[in-house]
C-alpha cells in the first residue's frame, strides 16, 4: 500500500522543521567552520616557510587540537577539528574517549598557539578571552603576524665554517672550485644526516629543503645556451668573426677592447649577463688567439663591463629583476637614476683596463703571413644552412630575451625553448651537442647554490644583513655609503642575488625610517653594490663562473687570485665613481 500525498506532505514538513531546528547548533559548533589564519615571518620581515603552527590546552602546551605547516608566504591556516582524543585515558571522564573541541572545554581554560622552526627560537601565545569567544562561536580568528627570532647555536657556526672553507679552498687554488663546493655541499648534508644522530642540534637542512636554494633559471639557462652555442660553433661563424675584427681593427688592441666591452655592456643592459658572456667569450678567444695575446687581456676588462652597464635597466640583471619586483622600481626609473652614473664608471672602468693591461695590448704584434692565410682557411662559415637557421632561432630568443618579463617568461625558459627549437630544426648529432656542455660549470653551480643556502638556512646572511642595519641610524649619507660599500664587498665572498634578497627587507625598513630615503635610493644604492661587488671576486657573480669556465677549456684558466688581483681594484673605481653620481643625484 502505497503512502497517501497528505501523508508525504507532512512527512516533508518534519523534515524540514527538523533541519532548521538543528541549524543553530550546527552554527555553534566550531568544529564545522571555526579556525585559526595568520602568518609567521622573521624579524626582518620574511616569510618563514615549514614552521610547525598548532594549537594546544594550557599554558605551557598539552593536548594539541590541531597543527600544520606554514606556506611559502608564511602564511598558515588551523582547520579545527569536531572532536580531539583525551591527553590521557584516565583523564577522560567515564564512558568518553574523546573531547568536543570548545564545547568541553571549560571557559577559563588556556589555550596556547605555538610555533616552532629549525634555527628560529619557539613561540607560545596565549590566546585571550575575545580570541577564545571567537573560536567558540565557530568564526575565522585571524591572528597578527608572528614574529621568529632567529636562533644562533651549533649549527649556525658549522655552516659558517663550511662555507668559509669552501672559499678558502677557492682562493687558495688548492683544489678545483667545482670539487670545492661539491665537497662542501656533501659535508653540509653529512652534518644534517649523520651528525644529527650524535647532536641533534647540528642539523642544517634535509635533501629537499637545499634544492630550494637553487636557482634553477641559471642552471637551464646556462644548459640551453650551451646547446645553442655549441650549434653555432660548428657553423665557423666564430672563426670569421674573429678574422673580420682582426682586419678591422688592424692590430691595434688598444682600440678593440673598448669597442669589445661597449658591446658587451650593452648587451648585458638588455640581456641576461651570463647570456651575453656566453656568446662573447668565444668570440673573443678567436680574436686574441688571432692577435697573438693572452685571451684574458681580453676576457676580463668584458667581464667587468658585463657587471657594471647591466644595471641600467631592470632586466640587465638578476639583482635588479629583485629590487625592481620588491620596490616597484620600473624599466625607465632604473634607466633614468641609474644611466649616468653607470656611464661614468664604464669610462673609469675602460681607463683602468687599458692601464692594467697596456703590455698586453701595445705588445702584440702583427699576426704573420702565414697566420692570417691560415685564418683566412679557416674563417669560413662551413655550414651557412645552420647558420642561417640558428639567426632565425637566435632573433627569435633575443626577442624573448628582451620583452619575455611581459608575460612572465623566464629566461630559462627562453633558453630551453631556443635550444630545442634547433636542435629539432636542423638535427645534428645529439650526443655531440649533449658532450658540449660544459657540466662541470653546471655542478659547480648547483653545489655552490647549495652552500650558500645552508648559510642563507641557518641565518648568517640575515644576521650580516641586520648588522648593516643597525649601523646606519638614521643619517642618509651615511646609510648610502653603508649599504652600496657593504653590498659591494660583501658580493665578493657571497653571491649577490642571495645576498640581494636577504637585504630587501632592511632595505625597506631604512626607507621608510630615514628621513629624505623615500626616494628608493638605498634601493639603487643596493642595486649598485650588489653587480658592481661582482667584479671583487670569481664567485662574485654568475657571469664571471661561465666565462672563467669556457676560458678554462680554451686552455686559459683564470684562478681565483688572478681575478682578486684584476677585479678588486676595478669594483673600487667604478663604485667609487657611482658612489659620487648617486649623491649628485639624490
Amino acid at each position: 500500500m502505497k503512502p497517501s500525498r497528505g501523508w508525504q506532505g507532512a512527512l516533508l514538513v518534519v523534515a524540514l522543521a527538523a533541519l532548521w531546528m538543528s541549524l543553530p547548533a550546527r552554527a555553534k559548533n566550531p568544529g564545522v567552520g571555526g579556525m585559526v589564519v595568520g602568518g609567521v615571518f622573521d624579524t626582518q620581515g620574511q616569510p618563514v616557510e615549514g614552521a610547525r603552527v598548532w594549537l594546544a590546552l594550557g599554558a605551557e602546551g598539552g593536548t594539541t587540537l590541531s597543527e600544520t605547516e606554514t606556506q611559502p608566504d608564511g602564511s598558515f591556516t588551523l582547520r579545527l577539528p569536531a572532536t580531539i582524543p583525551y591527553g590521557e585515558p584516565q583523564s577522560a571522564p567515564e564512558g568518553q574517549t574523546a573531547l568536543r573541541v570548545w564545547d568541553d572545554i571549560p571557559s577559563g581554560a588556556a589555550v596556547t598557539l605555538g610555533v616552532s622552526r629549525d634555527h628560529f627560537e619557539t613561540r607560545l601565545l596565549p590566546l585571550s578571552g575575545e580570541q577564545m569567544e571567537t573560536l567558540r562561536g565557530g568564526e575565522i580568528l585571524e591572528l597578527p603576524p608572528v614574529a621568529l627570532e632567529r636562533h644562533i647555536g651549533i649549527a649556525f657556526w658549522t655552516a659558517s665554517l663550511i662555507f668559509i672553507g669552501v672559499l678558502l679552498l677557492i682562493a687558495s687554488g688548492r683544489m678545483h672550485n667545482t670539487l670545492a663546493t661539491l665537497s662542501g655541499a656533501a659535508l653540509v648534508f653529512a652534518v644534517s644526516y649523520l651528525g644529527a644522530l650524535l647532536v641533534p642540534d647540528v642539523r642544517i637542512f634535509g635533501f629537499e629543503a637545499a634544492l630550494r636554494y637553487v636557482d634553477w633559471n641559471v642552471i637551464f639557462l646556462i644548459l640551453g645556451m650551451m646547446i645553442v652555442i655549441a650549434v653555432v660553433e660548428r657553423t665557423g661563424i666564430f672563426q670569421w668573426m674573429a678574422y673580420r675584427a682582426y682586419r678591422i681593427s688592424g692590430g691595434r688592441l688598444w682600440l678593440l677592447l673598448p669597442i669589445l666591452m661597449l658591446i658587451t655592456g650593452v648587451a648585458s643592459a638588455f640581456l641576461d649577463n651570463v647570456t651575453t658572456m656566453l656568446l662573447m667569450t668565444p668570440i673573443t678567444i678567436q680574436i686574441a688567439l688571432a692577435m697573438g695575446t693572452n685571451p684574458l687581456a681580453l676576457l676580463l676588462p668584458e667581464v667587468f663591463a658585463s657587471n657594471v652597464v647591466g644595471i641600467s635597466t631592470l632586466i640587465g640583471t638578476p639583482t635588479n629583476i629583485l629590487i625592481g619586483s620588491y620596490a616597484g622600481i620600473s624599466f625607465n626609473d632604473f634607466l633614468h637614476n641609474l644611466t649616468p652614473g653607470v656611464a661614468l664608471a664604464f669610462a673609469g672602468l675602460v681607463a683602468y683596463s687599458e692601464w692594467v693591461y697596456r703590455e698586453e695590448l701595445h705588445g702584440a704584434g702583427q699576426a704573420s703571413p702565414l697566420l692570417l692565410q691560415k685564418l683566412s682557411e679557416r674563417a669560413r662559415i662551413t655550414d651557412p644552412d645552420h647558420l642561417r637557421k640558428a639567426g632565425w632561432v637566435g632573433a627569435g630568443m633575443l626577442l624573448l630575451f628582451a620583452l619575455g618579463e611581459r608575460v612572465h617568461l623566464l629566461p630559462a625558459v627562453t633558453a630551453l625553448m631556443g635550444a630545442t627549437a634547433l636542435l629539432v630544426w636542423i638535427r645534428p648529432d645529439i650526443e655531440e651537442m649533449i658532450e658540449a656542455v660544459d657540466w662541470t660549470t653546471l655542478v659547480f653551480f648547483i653545489t655552490l647554490f647549495i652552500v650558500v643556502g645552508a648559510i642563507r638556512e641557518v641565518g648568517v646572511i640575515a644576521w650580516l644583513a641586520a648588522r648593516i642595519g643597525g649601523m646606519v641610524g638614521e643619517n642618509l649619507p651615511l646609510a648610502m655609503g653603508v649599504v652600496l660599500w657593504s653590498a659591494a664587498l660583501l658580493s665578493t665572498v657571497i653571491p649577490n642575488i642571495p645576498f640581494t634578497a636577504a637585504m630587501l627587507p632592511v632595505i625597506g625598513y631604512l626607507t621608510t625610517t630615514i628621513p629624505g630615503a623615500d626616494n628608493l635610493v638605498l634601493f639603487y644604492c643596493l642595486s649598485v653594490g650588489a653587480a658592481m661587488g661582482g667584479n671583487g671576486s670569481l664567485i662574485g657573480a654568475s657571469a664571471n663562473l661561465v666565462t672563467s669556465g669556457i676560458a678554462e677549456r680554451a686552455g686559459y684558466p683564470v684562478t681565483y687570485k688572478e681575478f682578486l688581483k684584476r677585479g678588486l681594484p676595478a669594483l673600487l673605481v667604478t663604485v667609487g665613481l657611482a658612489m659620487a653620481w648617486l649623491w649628485l643625484r639624490f
